[in-house]
């Protein structure tokens, strides 16, 4: 392809800065190396890509491994492009349309038991950053937190007269969702040490030993150091607490319309992933204590 081309994909770059970060940054990898393929292919310009040719880039990513949800989101940057191309004049039709990735078994995630969660979460520890870790697990596991949403928190977003906590999630869209009777506790001794860490003029809940908002990076880590501490696999991270909430309060309720409010899913079927995990747990008890099911 022609420097031409490659501009083409640079002018798209350029109005995509509503989108977050992260997004871009994907898409630009997804169109990129859909460039290369057809720089390989000796396909000379966007016009000449047709959807023969796409679905033959797309089974390549698929046998080299690629997911169906990667797939999907290179499929919707390719359309959006493609889009923009069209808009402009430069193409007439989108060899996207149409073509839907290959389907992957959804895996399920992984998530803590109540007793694990209750281990991990068994800290006597006055070190100020021993307090503010176990506020920050607290806090995931009580309200079903992301990871960006619980570094995002600012001290005005916390209500703990109301003990309840808005965040900023996924599409930039708020929720509002309770904070626990434990993880409130453990707030509030957070926050009467935080005044004596955080730099003059931050608003960022949750600070480093340095003063400043703390980094995604460093929860992470701080968090795999706790679960090997009390016991628990090395691998434990953010995400694995907030589908621990999410299960756990599925297997006490049974209401998965609350669950996918609480958790801020925008399609019930992303919350629906929780059921297995729930029937796998009734299997088990099912295993365990049905005289039928029961191993001699």
């Amino acid at each position: 392809m022609q420097d031409s081309e490659q501009k083409h994909l640079e002018e798209f770059h350029a109005r995509l800065k509503h989108l977050s970060v992260h997004t871009r940054n994907a898409y630009r990898r997804d169109l990129n190396k859909l460039l290369d393929h057809c720089r390989n292919q000796e396909i000379a310009t966007w016009q000449a890509l047709d959807s023969r040719q796409l679905r033959s880039f797309i089974s390549s990513q698929f046998r080299r491994g690629i997911g169906g949800r990667t797939l999907q989101r290179q499929l919707s940057a390719i359309r959006k492009f493609y889009h923009y191309l069209i808009d402009a004049g430069i193409c007439k039709q989108n060899p996207a349309q149409g073509i839907s990735a290959p389907r992957t078994p959804r895996k399920l995630p992984r998530a803590l038991d109540v007793d694990q969660a209750a281990q991990l979460l068994n800290i006597d520890n006055k070190d100020p950053l021993a307090i503010r870790d176990l506020a920050m697990m607290e806090l995931l596991y009580s309200s079903g937190l992301r990871l960006s949403e619980l570094i995002q928190l600012n001290l005005e977003n916390l209500d703990l007269r109301d003990a309840l906590v808005t965040v900023l999630g996924k599409g930039k869209k708020t929720r509002t969702v309770p904070i626990g009777r434990q993880a409130l506790r453990a707030i509030g001794d957070w926050l009467t040490l935080r005044e004596t860490i955080a730099n003059t003029g931050e608003s960022a809940v949750f600070v480093s030993r340095r003063g400043q908002r703390l980094s995604a990076r460093g929860l992470q880590q701080r968090l795999r150091q706790w679960a090997i501490r009390q016991g628990l696999p090395a691998n434990v991270h953010p995400h694995m607490l907030r589908h621990s909430f999410a299960s756990h309060l599925l297997e006490s309720s049974g209401d998965l319309r609350a669950v996918q409010e609480l958790l801020g899913h925008a399609d019930i079927s992303t919350t629906q992933v929780y059921t297995h995990l729930d029937f796998q747990h009734l299997a088990r008890v099912y295993d365990q204590a049905h005289p039928r099911a029961r191993k001699r």
